[in-house]
């Protein structure tokens, strides 16, 4: 959210005094004329002058803290469902196979996102040689970065002070730093999108800076072969051509050659180049059904067909208002007083808020209208918000019911914490025994508990120590307790829990290691966590016919090929008398068999079609 003050006497606030109206779009040297001009949405207890020496310190020491905050528990646990095992699972494979160009997941060719995060992946495993660590590392790095490119955004418009309040707010909200701690693609895609932004925002509101363009559109091709969203920070030129047209202060005319406007161009191409190139030749090389179905896949089907007829993650058209009010907290609980100050700037006639606020607005919208909505989708807007906010956030923390309410979120937290620990430790609630139950958390139970309550119990304290007038400083060291515990503690004992490797140590002792396994009806993590080679018959081919496919392996060598399969899709051609029950990871109860076991009307491969055949439908059923 934001911070006690950093340089200035308490008091002191933002000011919105009328801007000058000018007559044009500002040229180069009146806009070298107001980088030295103090600048009226500045705080006004921004020291003219602030000794550079005191700014490095801080700055150090604000990346210092994001990298202990963020980083805490890398290292220490394995990926945890859902996605995560997915991503790294493909980057296992990129490593073993050393084919970094098509993603695999397990045979399947994996057309869902592009291969830059995989292979992001990939890479800090070459250069760590550890997987927890390596499957986390982009993420924190992405982070870290996007903290960074906020920061000096907002300082280069407004100075280093609300650089701060700007970083500081980003770090504070509770998606942000989630995910940041998750090893998934949606971190990574926000620092490339952020990048493109910072980039295009120099250049709009600074410039004219053509390296700061073409560097924008180059990070916008980059988030296209990560995600496919790159584009999005592209949206910006709408408010700008608009601002420009009507002469809003800070809209730089950035008036140039059609080459330089074409260098923004072949900078995006030149990204996205990385990988189409290489692609199209291996294509070219492998013509074939296969190759041909990954390329209608992963430029069609993930992208266009997704947008228009998706097939999951259905959400209300009012889903991103929760999105922004829940998973952005607690920087959203200032927008109500920080917007009625965005209003008097566009009022004003202040580019330096259109441009990012219309585009926050865009990408909403662009998420909303279609049917399939998740919290990550508009997780880019949200360093624009921070940027936004951080001119006012000082201001608004000296009004008593936004203090309250700060306040009041850390208290109703701390305490919910503090209250779930204790009554799971003490009275075994019903809450207490499905979480214990769907984690297969078994002794391990009493050590969350305690988590929770220290979780608790520090951020309580942080409420108390710093007390209403300090509200922002009390949100950012309560949350920061909060993260800490749950990174080095919590999200540790949740994946021991829940780690298939239990289950893996049970079929190593069965098999052997002279045998050979297959698995069948599996998830990412299963492969995942053995340390053998194991095969498989395809992840999105239907259930029944991987068992098919299984059966007939297995009758080339009976006697040394074991399968492992959830239980649910052995009826009717695996007798489960004669397999072997390994216990319950992913939800699921797995079971492990060889031939012998299978009944003589299936052993030529004819399996009959079961009732669900894929995760999906299952996830569905369920």
């Amino acid at each position: 959210m934001t911070v006690s003050r950093l340089a200035a006497p308490v008091g002191s606030r933002p000011v919105d005094d009328p801007m000058p109206d000018p007559s044009a779009c500002r040229s180069l040297p009146e806009m070298e004329l107001a980088m030295v001009t103090p600048d009226p949405v500045a705080p006004a207890a921004l020291p003219a002058h602030p000794t550079s020496t005191r700014q490095r310190r801080q700055r150090w020491l604000l990346m210092f803290g994001a990298l202990i905050l963020l980083g805490a528990g890398i290292g220490l646990r394995g990926p945890t469902p859902s996605d995560e095992p997915r991503f790294a699972l493909v980057a296992h494979q990129m490593v073993e196979s050393g084919n970094w160009l098509i993603p695999h997941r397990g045979t399947d060719w994996y057309a869902d996102k592009p291969p830059t995060f995989m292979a992001m992946q990939a890479f800090s495993y070459v250069v760590t040689g550890n997987w927890w660590i390596a499957f986390l590392l982009p993420s924190l790095l992405a982070s870290l970065g996007t903290l960074w490119l906020i920061y000096d955004l907002a300082r280069r418009f407004w100075g280093h002070r609300v650089g701060m309040y700007a970083a500081l707010g980003l770090l504070c909200t509770v998606q942000f730093v989630f995910q940041a701690k998750r090893g998934q693609i949606d971190p990574t895609v926000t620092f490339f999108i952020t990048l493109a932004n910072y980039g295009l925002l120099r250049h709009f509101l600074s410039g004219p800076d053509w390296r700061a363009f073409w560097l924008g559109c180059f990070a916008a091709g980059l988030g296209i072969i990560t995600k496919g969203v790159g584009f999005l920070a592209f949206l910006m030129f709408l408010p700008w051509v608009y601002a420009c047209r009507h002469q809003w202060p800070h809209a730089a005319d950035a008036r140039g050659s059609l080459a330089r406007w074409l260098g923004g161009f072949v900078a995006f191409m030149a990204a996205i180049a990385l990988w189409i190139v290489p692609l199209m030749l291996y294509v070219h090389a492998h013509d074939n059904a296969t190759t041909r179905a990954y390329l209608e896949d992963i430029f069609l089907n993930q992208t266009v067909h997704r947008y228009v007829h998706p097939w999951n993650s259905f959400n209300p058209p009012w889903f991103y208002l929760e999105v922004i009010f829940t998973s952005w907290l607690p920087l959203s609980l200032a927008l109500p007083a920080i917007a009625p100050a965005w209003w008097r700037r566009l009022r004003e006639r202040d580019a330096r808020f259109l441009l990012p606020l219309v585009w926050i607005v865009l990408v909403i919208v662009f998420f909303s209208l279609t049917r399939a909505k998740r919290d990550v989708y508009i997780m880019p807007a949200l360093p624009m918000l921070a940027l936004c906010a951080a001119p006012f956030l000082e201001d608004a923390l000296q009004r008593r019911w936004l203090q309250w309410a700060v306040a009041g979120f850390m208290t109703v937290l701390a305490v919910m914490l503090l209250g779930a620990g204790v009554d799971a430790l003490l009275f075994r609630p019903a809450f207490a025994a499905r979480l214990v139950a769907s984690h297969q958390l078994g002794d391990d139970a009493t050590s969350l508990w305690f988590m929770l309550i220290v979780a608790g119990a520090l951020a309580l304290l942080c409420v108390a120590v710093f007390r209403l007038r300090r509200a922002g400083l009390a949100a950012l060291c309560g949350l920061a307790a909060i993260w800490m515990t749950w990174g080095l503690w919590g999200a540790p004992v949740l994946a021991k829990a829940g780690s298939p490797a239990r289950v893996v140590r049970r079929v190593e002792s069965a098999i052997g290691p002279q045998a050979t396994l297959a698995v069948v009806a599996w998830k990412e993590e299963i492969p995942l966590a053995f340390s053998r080679r194991v095969k498989d018959f395809g992840f999105e081919r239907p259930w029944h016919q991987q068992l098919a496919r299984a059966i007939v392996w297995q009758r080339g060598d009976p006697a040394h090929r074991w399968v492992l399969i959830m239980a649910d899709v052995m009826a009717p051609c695996v007798n489960r008398a004669d397999a072997q029950d390994m216990g319950v990871t992913s939800g699921q109860d797995w079971q492990l068999f060889r031939f012998d076991a299978v009944a003589p009307a299936c052993r030529s491969g004819d399996v009959p079609r079961g009732k669900v055949e894929d995760w999906g439908g299952r996830d569905y059923l369920h």
